[in-house]
């Protein structure tokens, strides 16, 4: 059987699984639609909220980013693994405890203020919107290779798959349909992970293997890695090059931006028990933490089989200059080598590309700019080089042709391309769900509407769910950048507007409507500005202000860092703003002390 109905046959079969299991779960009821009923346990809560939350940007583009970067990009590994645990402990119980659909709803209850909980819904809308891209961003890419399509086309298809079970089955639908994503791709991240490591460095454990020997040439694993990358003209794969400020600041941003995700805090609102809610998260940590600590070595892996495949004589040896023992891979060998289809394949998709700029008949990757000092300058003088050959390989495809880089059986392709798309349409279909529930319950059942009857609401949830899609996919066809790059800035909105609503919300008595309105508006509307300002208007490319360089930021701060300081000046407005205006009311501030007591929760409040 050949790749491509192999392909066919295992996405058709999962997706066939997602449709059922939305269809057998469908949603009859607004408390179905966007709380599951409150009756999911903490261990498929759990489960469900690893899939959400790991999306497009972890399994697809997380691995490609570290593989071409190295240990400056493990700050996403620990932004988003330390923001999970910030939410766990400080905000999903106590947002459980108070018992509502929504987080503009918390926030609109707790600020006693329809103003607060529109800004809410607004900021929500920003944040989801901008993080939907980037899922369908993962799409768009999965589905262009594997169906051999465009990329526009794979975009296209996958909104239609996701419009068919999220429209259709609301939080009920989605949390089991979830479940099953979550099986599928940690299967389809792990296998390969375990043949690859095993392949490279006899190790059956991805993690082990990373810090393990490499078979071919007996130097440890890493340090081959750093020895071939620097052959090449690049920075060594270990070393910290890039501003440690603006690091610091990228990680704060991931983690309080992972705390104040609204797709996220709302599946916590699911569970019967408030002590429910803090099981599923540590059952969430759990399975999580089964991806991200594979990550770290799926990245590496990949860079050394993408290198060994361009230049040869990367496998042995372990002296500077090593690489260069074996001429590069050639043009013919690309176009007509069975093992090489995978480049071919990509080539479609306008996602990989070469060209042959001296026509010597070789593809040579390097990097011409860290050329100098590097062994790759005497290969540049006795060759002719005249730039780096391997002209485009976007980080996105690097965990999905890593199996292919690595020939390993089609099957394992197939469920890596499954597992692909279950990650990008599971946390795809979470942010609809916050989006339909922010735009139906908050703003048309809460402002403008409150006599709405459940069948009206119902349907205005599901038809805001096809236009999010609509926008989402027209926005995904121009992202301002890679999968993860473009949910990076998604966090540093949520890090600048909900987290500090709602650490404020519960933990400070004196934080009153007015303190709160300033400060969402003041924080997202800097990070906003400084964002677009880089990025382009509404992320148009062609109207940014300033290149996006490190040269041009503000202190070096990056756009996707400036979340950290967008909180900051959240935090600073609403207590500045707090304390020139009145205190809130008694049953506020008594409201804030029963939220913040461990027991006594009762059942949840109807909307």
């Amino acid at each position: 059987m050949d790749q491509f109905t192999l392909n066919l046959i295992v996405i058709g079969l999962s997706f066939a699984l997602y449709i059922g299991i939305a269809i057998y779960t469908r949603a009859g009821s607004t408390s179905e639609f966007y709380a599951a009923n409150r009756g999911v346990s903490p261990v498929m809560n759990g489960m469900a909220t690893a899939a959400d939350w790991m999306s497009a940007a972890s399994f697809i583009s997380m691995a490609g980013l570290i593989a071409f970067t190295g240990y400056d990009n493990s700050t996403y590994l620990m932004g988003w693994t330390g923001g999970y645990v910030l939410l766990a402990l400080l905000l999903a119980p106590y947002l459980r405890k108070f018992g509502k659909f929504t987080v503009p709803e918390f926030i609109g209850d707790r600020f006693y203020s329809q103003t607060a909980r529109i800004i809410g819904v607004i900021c929500l809308l920003i944040i989801s919107i901008t993080y939907v891209i980037g899922q369908m961003t993962g799409v768009g890419v999965t589905f262009s290779r594997y169906l051999e399509v465009s990329n526009s086309t794979g975009l296209w298809i996958g909104a239609a798959l996701v419009f068919c079970y999220a429209v259709l089955g609301g939080m009920k639908g989605i949390t089991y349909t979830q479940v099953a994503q979550y099986v599928v791709l940690i299967i389809a991240y792990t296998i390969p992970a375990v043949f690859i490591a095993m392949q490279l460095t006899g190790h059956v454990l991805p993690q082990t293997g990373l810090f393990g020997t490499h078979d071919a040439s007996g130097a440890k694993f890493l340090a081959k890695l750093d020895q071939v990358v620097t052959d090449l003209g690049f920075a060594n794969y270990t070393g910290h090059h890039k501003s440690t400020l603006d690091m610091v600041l990228f990680t704060l941003a991931l983690m309080i931006g992972t705390a104040g995700l609204p797709h996220v805090i709302i599946r916590f609102f699911t569970v019967p028990k408030v002590s429910d809610a803090r099981a599923s998260a540590g059952w969430a940590l759990v399975f999580i933490a089964l991806l991200y600590t594979v990550a770290p070595a799926v990245g590496s892996m990949a860079r050394f089989n993408l290198t060994a495949t361009m230049w040869p004589g990367a496998v042995t040896g372990t002296e500077a200059g090593s690489t260069f023992s074996e001429p590069a891979i050639s043009l013919e060998q690309i176009e007509t080598a069975p093992e090489l289809q995978w480049m071919r394949n990509w080539q479609t998709t306008g996602l990989l590309s070469w060209e042959d700029k001296n026509g010597d008949g070789l593809i040579q990757y390097y990097n011409e700019a860290g050329a100098e000092g590097a062994p790759v300058a005497e290969q540049i003088a006795a060759q002719g080089l005249t730039g780096n050959e391997l002209t485009t390989v976007n980080n996105d495809i690097m965990v999905l042709a890593n199996p292919e880089i690595a020939n390993l059986p089609g099957w394992v392709i197939a469920i890596v391309a499954a597992g692909g798309l279950a990650a990008a349409l599971s946390t795809a279909a979470g942010l609809l769900l916050a989006i339909s529930g922010a735009v139906s319950h908050d703003l048309i059942k809460g402002a403008i509407n409150p006599n709405i009857s459940e069948k009206n609401e119902l349907m205005a949830a599901r038809i805001s769910m096809g236009v999010s899609i609509l926008v989402a996919t027209i926005l995904g066809l121009n992202p301002p950048g890679f999968a993860a790059q473009t949910v990076a800035l998604a966090f540093g909105l949520a890090a600048s507007s909900i987290f500090p609503v709602l650490m404020m919300g519960i933990f400070s008595k004196r934080i009153n409507k007015q303190g709160a309105i300033w400060g969402m508006l003041a924080g997202i509307l800097s990070t906003l500005l400084y964002i677009f300002a880089y990025k382009g208007w509404f992320f148009i490319s062609g109207t940014n202000m300033l290149e996006d360089t490190a040269a041009n930021w503000l202190f070096g701060i990056s756009p996707a860092s400036f979340g950290t300081v967008g909180a900051l000046i959240n935090f600073i407005v609403a207590y500045a703003v707090s304390s020139a205006t009145e205190e809130p009311p008694v049953e506020v501030i008594e409201l804030v002390e029963s939220i913040r007591v461990p027991r006594g929760a009762g059942d949840a409040v109807a909307h």
